[in-house]
């Protein structure tokens, strides 16, 4: 472990994501999925420093952060990423993390490790583990405008599966947009997406997570890796128009008012996205498209637990029943970092107190 780790830390409507660049562990591996492997398994460290960095005293039970890494390789002619990333949190390693990409992009344009059009759009390529991604940075004037997280593709797994909960029978839909996500509607559960049900909200989020996570749906395809549901939406509309909150479009793209949902996700065991979820938007935008709630031509307004906003659209693929999820938010520089260990602080380690 370093003797000191600096990082940079950003929220991204409201979640944390805690960035490690020049100090970060670079588990073995060739591509970035690889590395998430060996990071899990503690090569170089990495499962320490991310517990080191999570944990109190220097985090919280509901800290995010990554660790930027070596890009995967490319063949001739192909355009590689900027850079790739490990992203984590309390429980381990995430396959997908749509508010990190978001923060990730403005990070990169802020500190010049992407050159950045200050009156105009600059493309941030990031490897992750689930595959390449995208953030879009939109500045005028030097001053951030919003910045878009082109998801992997997305699809829908199965509908209204069923699950047995201590709040009744919960029906859970499944979708896969850089993570498997079960969405269930709050109000099905006896519950509203509101800071007074958050207890209730993150003991049924972990009891549908936990009861799924095994299932034959919840096992990818083609990459058992990415296997296992990584978290639980729970959701309830909200009526009316799109507000445009951050904009007439998404990447500037000029688009139709949509639905409106409000959400909290419930990831990894019993953490709560204080933003909408970037990738968890993804997620849902698979399900909207593939049910016709989400025209191609819309705008989707997703609120957070504490009413942030991310807005999302779909950019279709020649795959039936597979859609490239664009998710718009904004993030922010919250402080920099030079965290310490002393191997003499029978507290150096951290702990987590939920």
């Amino acid at each position: 472990m370093p003797g000191a780790i600096a990082t940079t830390d950003y929220h991204t409507a409201g979640e944390p994501f805690r960035i490690v660049h020049g100090d970060a562990p670079v588990p073995a591996g060739a591509t970035v999925a690889e590395r998430r492997v060996s990071a899990i398994a503690n090569d170089d460290g990495a499962d320490s420093v991310r517990a080191l960095l999570c944990q109190e005293p220097r985090g919280h039970a509901d800290m995010y952060g990554g660790f930027i890494v070596p890009p995967n390789p490319v063949g001739d002619g192909e355009t590689p990423a900027h850079f790739g990333v490990l992203f984590w949190h309390k429980d381990g390693f995430s396959t997908a993390c749509g508010h990190g990409t978001i923060a990730l992009g403005v990070w990169a344009t802020d500190t010049g490790l992407v050159e950045s059009d200050p009156d105009g759009v600059t493309e941030v390529r990031i490897d992750v583990p689930s595959g390449h991604v995208s953030a879009f940075v939109e500045r005028a004037e030097g001053r951030l405008v919003r910045a878009t997280f082109r998801n992997v593709p997305s699809h829908v797994i199965a509908r209204g599966v069923e699950v047995s909960t201590s709040r009744g029978i919960a029906r859970a839909d499944l979708s896969f947009s850089g993570a498997i996500y079960a969405s269930v509607r709050a109000a099905d559960v006896g519950l509203a997406v509101s800071p007074e049900h958050y207890p209730e909200l993150i003991a049924i989020g972990r009891e549908v997570k936990w009861a799924l996570n095994d299932a034959p749906e919840a096992q990818h395809d083609a990459d058992p890796r990415l296997s296992g549901v990584y978290g639980t939406i729970l959701w309830e509309e909200l009526g009316g128009s799109g507000s445009g909150v951050n904009g007439a479009g998404v990447s500037g793209v000029s688009t139709a008012t949509g639905p409106r949902q409000r959400n909290v996700t419930v990831f990894a065991d019993g953490e709560v996205d204080r933003s909408p979820c970037g990738s968890g938007t993804g997620a849902r935008v698979a399900l909207l498209a593939d049910d016709g709630t989400l025209g191609a031509d819309q705008i989707f307004e997703h609120r957070s637990i504490v009413d942030t906003v991310f807005e999302a659209r779909w950019e279709a693929t020649n795959r039936e029943g597979v859609v490239v999820p664009h998710v718009a938010g904004t993030a922010y520089r919250t402080g920099e970092h030079r965290f310490y260990l002393d191997f003499d602080d029978a507290l150096g380690a951290g702990f987590v107190l939920r």
